[in-house]
């Protein structure tokens, strides 16, 4: 690389750095002013403290790196474009698309860095983060799908319960129904299913159980059987935040197998994956959007530059998180959910390019 690459990858790495030693202590503090209470009204060990607040960091940086790196691009070439060197580049027979080559190579440094934090690290940091959260913040709130909990547990052996208590582990009108091609062969039911933790057995009460055959129907009953079932109640009822603690391969197979089972979380599972993808994305967009916008030297100077970053910001944020839960919510495709402000955004960015190399 020559000068000019180093003078503005240097400057983006270190801008991106510094907006991040100031943007994550704000963050902490604000997440902390809203949660002393419950962590003082719960006796939480100050350990447990300090690693929620490592796993927030991670959990923080990795969720909004592409904001950050969206206005540390637009603080810091603002700063040259106010000091004319810009134009100066430009004047010495620099091409805009050759002046804007340093700034992908910033955005390569960062995003392979973010990709690997999301791929492996934070991962980690966010089961800490959730498990934190329920333990000691939400006591009272439901982290796992309670109802209606319908699972392919095999090829051909599927479950249902109709209500799950993760309290007391026990599931009602549970029923257990084993297939030979479309056949059924042998239909298991039982009004209260109980985990024993001690010895991970099952205990079914009011059992019944019916085998298919061409000569006519075996009918069993006991009041009370004791058990071993094919399946573990931790993957019977999987915690809604569980994706997000997967690394990227664990998480492909994860949500096959969760289809295969009929979860009503595959979206949610399904946005948690196209993310990891779509971020890095996003930021090679805002770089050029940013670059775009604050390359002109603009009477309002610097301020009007991070007025107008800022509002951009916000309106990605916004399109995020209404894709994000529509396709959550509704049968609204993942893929396009996930992927559709970048495509919006990626508009924008080639129109603003358009008019900054004018």
């Amino acid at each position: 690389m020559k000068i000019l690459d180093w003078y503005i990858v240097k400057r983006y790495l270190g801008t991106f750095l510094t907006m991040l030693l100031l943007f994550i202590p704000i963050g902490i503090t604000v997440n902390l002013a809203e949660k002393i209470d419950k962590i003082l009204a719960n006796d939480v060990p100050f350990v447990e403290v300090a690693l929620y607040y490592l796993n927030f960091t991670i959990y923080f940086a990795n969720l909004l790196f592409p904001l950050f790196l969206f206005l540390s691009v637009i603080w810091f070439t603002s700063k040259l474009a106010n000091n004319t060197e810009v134009i100066a580049f430009l004047s010495s027979g620099v091409s805009f698309w050759r002046f804007l080559r340093p700034y992908m190579i910033g955005a390569t440094i960062v995003c392979l860095g973010a990709f690997v934090l999301g791929t492996y690290l934070a991962p980690r940091a966010n089961k800490g983060y959730n498990e934190f959260i329920y333990e000691y913040l939400k006591r009272h709130k439901k982290d796992k799908e309670t109802k209606d909990i319908y699972r392919q547990i095999a090829d051909n052996d599927y479950i249902y319960v109709s209500n799950f208590s993760t309290k007391s582990k026990t599931g009602r009108d549970f029923t257990w129904e084993h297939f030979d091609g479309n056949q059924m062969t042998y239909k298991i039911s039982a009004a209260r299913l109980k985990f024993n933790p001690k010895d991970t057995t099952y205990t079914l009460f009011n059992y019944k159980k019916r085998t298919i055959g061409i000569d006519g129907d075996i009918l069993e009953g006991k009041q009370k059987l004791d058990t071993i079932l094919p399946f573990d109640l931790d993957d019977l009822t999987p915690v809604k935040y569980i994706a997000e603690t997967f690394t990227t391969s664990e998480l492909r197979k994860f949500i096959k197998k969760e289809r295969a089972r009929g979860s009503s979380y595959i979206s949610r599972y399904e946005v948690t994956l196209q993310k990891r993808f779509s971020l890095p994305v996003a930021a090679y967009i805002l770089t050029i959007i940013a670059v775009a916008v604050s390359a002109m030297k603009r009477r309002g100077g610097m301020g009007s530059n991070l007025a107008f970053g800022i509002m951009l910001a916000f309106i990605f944020i916004f399109f995020d998180k209404i894709f994000g839960t529509l396709a959550e919510q509704s049968d609204f495709p993942p893929l396009v959910a996930v992927w559709l402000p970048n495509i919006l955004f990626a508009i924008l960015a080639v129109y603003l390019l358009q008019n900054a190399k004018r």
